[in-house]
């Protein structure tokens, strides 16, 4: 299996497992665009009532949370929801705008 084959594997054992906490860490990692939006959105649909710790890099990932920690060098430096991070204009917004700014990249064909 690939990485990504493996990975999606994995979440998908998670997923099924009756924990009461479940804490992802970068789940999206090693996925393409379609595979990470079907993950994203698996573990946002998981019927389960309980606590979702998810690790990510990817802001893709963490777009329906209800509680960001926005950690740097081991310290929580902000907190709150995505839309009051991104009101304050602190670290977190300046993250969440490079990584906007950048989702509708495309990588062209090269012409000779």
């Amino acid at each position: 299996m690939s990485g990504g084959e493996r990975q999606r594997v994995s979440i998908a054992r998670a997923l099924l497992k009756p924990a009461p906490i479940l804490l992802i860490d970068e789940a999206t990692s090693a996925l393409d665009t379609e595979n990470e939006t079907a993950v994203t959105e698996a573990i946002g649909s998981d019927p389960r009532a309980r606590t979702k710790v998810m690790i990510a890099h990817r802001l893709s990932a963490i777009r329906n949370a209800d509680h960001v920690l926005f950690i740097d060098d081991g310290k929580i430096v902000e907190e709150g929801s995505i839309a009051e991070l991104t009101e304050f204009g602190g670290r977190f917004a300046e993250f969440w705008r490079q990584q906007e700014s950048t989702s509708g990249w495309r990588i062209a064909a090269a012409t000779h």
